[in-house]
């Protein structure tokens, strides 16, 4: 998981860079914590990482499908649960077929940086 970036930034600052704030903000787990009178007071983050928490808090406050997320993981975890292979397959996909032997490399292939060895004539 990549590490998340806090930046804590007074209000003033904030005002000051506030353009320079929106065009970095894009970047993963980026965050700014703006402080009033050395206190938090408000966060900006991406449009992506707010959208993908308002997500997760719709799914926690749902009762019924956090039982099924229970009832899943209680499946998974005593081995009741269908590969995906064979769901994809009942749905009509077509999975492509795995290679059955690995790829070799010739040893008549060189290595980069290795020299071939002079015949003598």
């Amino acid at each position: 998981m990549a590490k998340k970036i806090k930046t804590i930034l007074p209000a003033t600052e904030a005002r000051k860079n506030f353009f320079k704030i929106i065009k970095k903000i894009d970047k993963p787990n980026q965050s700014y914590t703006i402080t009033l009178d050395g206190k938090p007071k408000a966060v900006i983050l991406s449009f992506d990482e707010y959208d993908s928490w308002l997500e997760t808090l719709e799914i926690l406050n749902d009762p019924k499908l956090m039982d099924e997320i229970k009832q899943a993981e209680k499946d998974f975890a005593k081995g009741e649960y269908v590969p995906l292979e064979e769901v994809l397959k009942e749905e009509g996909f077509v999975l492509a077929d795995k290679p059955r032997k690995k790829y070799e490399i010739s040893s008549n292939l060189k290595k980069k940086g290795s020299k071939k060895p002079k015949k003598n004539r």
